[in-house]
């Protein structure tokens, strides 16, 4: 059962708005589609995935810039789109291959976080993994969007889940399912949604974003926390044992047989 949306915390005039969208390739939603996303929604970012060489005629429509990563042997691949140009373009990661497709991750440097730009693989077992390399890939503060193909929790350590709990997708028009996913680590999302889905089989959806006031969660902060408490229990049950041993103290002992 899908879990409703939790609260969100107060505006941030500093937060970013990111749209992601499978666009279904070449049958689905075309550069007039997109068009008319960028007008209504007006996001500071658009993540794209089955994106055509097709869609690369976007900037002639509205400006901006535009960088397109094409799957080996695909006729489609991940997009992105901004209104302002960025600082460098985007990173092409490769990730752990499927059967039939190798797949990759775009990854951006972007006003003071990174953003990860997905389409993994079904295998529930390997797009865990892939998620794992992406990871790798990003800095302290990080946000992935994209087409998670994952069914229950991501199981990404240090991220959150902040993406709308609404179904972005319905398998062949019956099982409604949450593909399309936001995953974040030093950040918070301050606005989310599901948009209308259009001329594509998935539902863009929409997040606001900034960094979070605590501060980013270092990578393998939380790892290393797990492994100093444990190290703090061992060693509690070890004394706690030597206290029981000792003769005259007040723990029971057991006689040996």
């Amino acid at each position: 059962m899908l879990q409703p949306d939790p609260p969100l915390p107060e505006p941030d005039p500093n937060s970013r708005k990111i749209v992601s969208w499978n666009l279904l390739r070449r049958t689905g939603a075309a550069v007039d589609c997109l068009v008319e996303l960028i007008e209504r929604e007006r996001p500071d970012l658009l993540l794209m995935q089955e994106a055509t060489r097709e869609i690369g005629a976007l900037p002639e429509r509205v400006g901006g810039v535009y960088a397109w990563a094409q799957l080996p042997g695909r006729i489609h691949g991940l997009a992105m789109w901004s209104p302002v140009p960025w600082g460098k373009p985007p990173e092409i990661v490769p990730l752990p291959p499927g059967v039939l497709i190798d797949r990759v991750c775009q990854v951006l440097d972007w006003d003071g976080f990174g953003v990860g730009n997905v389409h993994l693989s079904h295998g529930q077992v390997l797009n865990r993994r892939q998620l794992r390399r992406i990871e790798s890939h990003l800095p302290a503060r990080a946000a992935v969007l994209g087409d998670y193909n994952i069914v229950g929790p991501a199981l990404l350590p240090g991220f959150r889940d902040v993406g709308p709990r609404r179904p972005t997708h319905a398998m062949v028009d019956v099982l409604p399912l949450r593909l399309d996913r936001c995953l974040v680590r030093g950040l918070v999302c301050h606005e989310r949604a599901v948009l209308p889905r259009g001329l594509s089989d998935h539902h863009p959806i929409t997040v606001r974003l900034a960094p979070a006031p605590e501060g980013p969660c270092a990578p393998g902060r939380l790892r290393g926390m797990a492994e100093a408490v444990a190290r703090l229990r061992r060693a509690g049950a070890r004394g706690a044992g030597a206290r029981r041993d000792r003769p005259g103290s007040g723990g029971s002992r057991t006689s040996p047989k």
